[in-house]
């Protein structure tokens, strides 16, 4: 699935939806894939971090 075309990838996940779907449910499923795709191409990039960086990253976000 890794050549799959985004045109092809929104198309299937639209199918998917039931057909009562309002244009914000299928704009929230649509933006959650991106999220997905987006942090999928980080790892693949290698940018991630460790548990401990994010916890520490996070702690100072409450400061």
């Amino acid at each position: 699935m890794a050549n799959t075309t985004v045109k092809h990838k929104v198309l299937k996940a639209i199918e998917e939806m039931p057909q009562e779907v309002t244009f914000s449910e299928v704009m929230e499923r649509l933006y959650f894939l991106y999220k997905i795709d987006r942090g999928l191409k980080q790892v693949e990039a290698g940018d991630t971090m460790s548990h401990e960086q994010a916890k520490k990253q996070i702690k100072t976000w409450h400061k």
